[in-house]
């Protein structure tokens, strides 16, 4: 490296720089690629034969063509050049070789072209690590941080095709960078084509693996949970829901028609017998309701549990055209066997009368249900009402009864 005070001062203010102002996840161009950038510099340089002035300019333009980092990726060459620009106009540094820094540093831009020797030495230099054997390394450093900072999420297959692709079109201007950096470059371009291609028949397979997979995945989806079985459990689930209130309902019934019945048994054992005497005609009333209540709950209890049976008369034809259901008994009890077979042949033969007859059951057995439960209800309100006046009626001839005493 060429020994000037001035470069080892920009040295020093440049690592201080990148030290406590650049962020963190600028995984690449970093410090130590700007140091490797400035020694490769220098070393084209003298391989080109510059000059010590012209070895300072091109240096000193290394060091700084990357610190517009600390502001931001977009333009940061501009960046730089401000930087650079702030810093040297107290040094002893002409306005026509802070020109050429200038230039050197804007010429690194991606796809400008590089016009002097000096721009193509430093251009040469920021790009040398295409042509090192770390170049794998820094090519993954540099994903990364496109990654962080330009949100560029590229697969392996695409960043290793934009990694074939600009190490194809990639030149180094000089001879004594490309003599020294080429030759490795190409290397590493065929190892990247290489990668590629296995990277591209390891993803195909992959890619066959996974729809193989998914083809399985889909096939067994569809034989598991076929419309079929979810229409299946649909039926299944909702007669046995209705089945299981038809249940309830009869049950209800029978315990308000058992407590009825005794009621009923008591007021004919122990309050009929009184009514006889002139003394208990106050219990007239009151008995009456309450025999009353008890023996129309009875009547509607029975109703709503009496079982109806209807008797539909039917042909084959009219099986064939969907018009009967036979899987309620009380359309098919008076079919022969033979008949019956048949008709269930061809339920089991059609899917839509197979499913429409379900649902014509479904649909009956909650015609019954509504019913069973609004009889219920009318029954369990003459109960609840009948017991509340025939008590009332008691205490109220009780009352009676004894203000007639007094």
């Amino acid at each position: 490296m060429i020994e000037s005070t001035l470069i080892n001062d920009v040295k020093s203010y440049v690592f201080e720089l990148l030290k406590t102002k650049l962020k963190t996840n600028v995984l690449y161009h970093n410090f130590n690629h700007t140091e490797h950038v400035a020694n490769a510099a220098y070393e084209i340089g003298v391989g080109e034969g510059l000059s010590e002035k012209e070895l300072e300019i091109v240096v000193l333009a290394a060091w700084f063509h990357d610190t517009g980092y600390i502001i931001g990726y977009e333009d940061h060459e501009k960046e730089s050049v401000k930087i650079a620009k702030k810093y040297l106009e107290n040094k002893a540094v002409s306005t026509e070789s802070f020109a050429q820094i200038t230039a050197c540093i804007l010429a690194t831009k991606l796809h400008v072209v590089p016009k002097t020797n000096l721009e193509m030495i430093l251009c040469d230099a920021d790009l040398s690590h295409l042509g090192l054997e770390s170049f794998k390394e820094k090519s993954n450093l540099v994903r990364k941080e496109w990654e962080v900072l330009c949100a560029k999420e590229l697969t392996d297959i695409e960043w290793l095709t934009e990694n074939e692709r600009f190490l194809g079109a990639h030149i180094y201007y000089t001879d004594f960078g490309f003599q020294k950096y080429n030759e490795a470059k190409q290397m590493n371009w065929l190892k990247v084509q290489k990668e590629l291609q296995k990277t591209i028949a390891k993803t195909n397979e992959q890619e066959l693996k996974l729809a193989l997979k998914e083809k399985e995945l889909q096939r067994k989806l569809a034989k598991d949970n076929r419309p079929e079985r979810g229409i299946e459990t649909l039926y299944r689930v909702t007669l046995r829901n209705h089945i299981k209130l038809s249940d309830i309902a009869d049950t209800k019934a029978n315990i308000l028609l058992s407590v009825s019945a005794i009621m009923l048994s008591i007021a004919l054992t122990t309050l009929f017998p009184k009514l006889d005497k002139a003394g208990n005609a106050f219990l007239i009333m009151p008995t009456m309701l309450f025999v009353l209540t008890a023996v129309i709950s009875m009547v509607f209890a029975i109703i709503s549990t009496r079982p109806k049976v209807t008797s539909n008369n039917f042909t084959s034809e009219d099986v064939k055209n969907k018009k009967v259901n036979l899987l309620f008994f009380g359309n098919f009890h008076k079919m022969p066997l033979e008949a019956f077979e048949e008709g269930i042949k061809e339920i089991l033969k059609d899917r839509d009368y197979l499913y429409g007859s379900l649902t014509k059951d479904l649909y009956f057995l909650g015609i019954v249900l509504e019913r069973k439960y609004r009889l219920l209800r009318i029954t369990y309100n003459v109960f609840m009402f009948g017991i509340i006046v025939s008590v009332v009626a008691f205490i109220i001839s009780f009352a009676l009864m004894m203000m007639n005493q007094v």
